[in-house]
């Protein structure tokens, strides 16, 4: 992965945010993402909302209300349900996506904007090489201006910028080889999110970082899977608990502070990162759904879940044989 170096000439913070979609299917991909943006040293990260409340709101727009310039960036759950449409989500993601220069007008374009190391895995597979439409899918492009235009200039008004976005999707085979590596499937997201984690903060120049992830799988303690990730840092352990869990390291002028929270998507970071992980996971699912059912009868979609994903794979099961597709491209056994 490679990441743009991002200077703050040691007078910003380096706030980041962490969160993933796709942890209990058994079909379709993992996606974790990470945001960083950076603002004043005193700026936390509990401080964004408050800070960007003209251009950003973490509240849902009601059905007939009246136009709102500020786009809506907020936990996943909140902007989409199966059957309702991408609109929330694109509306937030193509103007924050517009801040870093990235306009993407089809599905593999959206790939290469969020997860341009993925795309490559990605093709391997018949559903993901063989497709493609226009994004956004559900959102209205002169809607879509209109706001990113407002939060493009909102943005360019205060003291806070964002500077990267990024996802990592693991794909059913890799998923299961880390299931095999690691002890549980708590710890494989745990290693995979502080692996982007690591790649994220390698390019920043000094100035404090501060990191907030989800917890992972009801994980209290992490401070050996980051000693692992960052071999040469003395982890401090500060607080563990079943609400958050927080660790300190590195050099002064160059501090990360790291804190596994329950809800973190309620700080912004971890919204928009929430936002991404779910767009590219919703993505990959409707590309899978109209491979298959355009080549089984009746066929119903599936959102890949335990229960309806035996459905869809016994339904599929004739077929997947015909084509010769073996399982492990296509079902995550966890």
């Amino acid at each position: 992965m490679v990441l743009r170096r991002v200077s703050g000439g040691g007078k910003v913070a380096y706030l980041i945010g962490t969160d993933e979609a796709g942890y209990g299917p058994n079909l379709g991909p993992l996606v974790i993402s990470a945001t960083v943006w950076h603002a004043p040293p005193w700026v936390h990260m509990g401080d964004l909302y408050a800070r960007l409340a003209d251009v950003i709101t973490a509240a849902l727009h009601p059905p007939g209300q009246a136009f709102d310039k500020r786009v809506t960036i907020a936990d996943s759950k909140l902007l989409y349900q199966s059957g309702r449409g991408l609109r929330n989500l694109e509306v937030g993601l193509w103007a924050t996506l517009a801040l870093l220069d990235q306009r993407p007008d089809t599905w593999l374009e959206a790939w290469y904007a969020l997860a341009p190391d993925c795309v490559e895995e990605l093709l391997k597979a018949p559903w993901y090489r063989e497709y493609d439409t226009r994004v956004p899918i559900d959102a209205d492009p002169a809607e879509l201006e209109t706001l990113t235009q407002a939060v493009k200039q909102g943005m360019a008004g205060s003291d806070v910028c964002l500077v990267e976005m990024v996802s990592r999707a693991v794909f059913p085979e890799e998923f299961n080889e880390l299931l095999q590596r690691h002890e549980s499937k708590g710890t494989a997201l745990s290693y995979l999110t502080l692996e982007l984690v690591s790649q994220v903060v390698e390019p920043l120049d000094e100035g404090p970082i501060r990191i907030v992830c989800d917890k992972n799988g009801g994980r209290d303690h992490y401070a050996a899977l980051l000693t692992e990730r960052f071999p040469d840092a003395f982890i401090e352990v500060r607080e563990e608990g079943r609400e958050k869990s927080i660790y300190r390291f590195g050099p002064l002028e160059r501090r990360v502070d790291v804190r596994f929270c329950a809800r973190a998507e309620s700080f912004l970071p971890a919204a928009l990162a929430s936002m991404a992980s779910k767009y590219l996971r919703e993505l990959a699912m409707q590309a899978f759904n109209d491979y298959w059912c355009d080549r089984v009868p009746d066929l119903q979609p599936t959102a890949g879940y335990p229960e309806d994903a035996k459905r869809f794979k016994a339904a599929i099961a004739a077929v997947q044989r015909k084509l010769g597709i073996e399982d492990r491209v296509l079902w995550r056994v966890k």
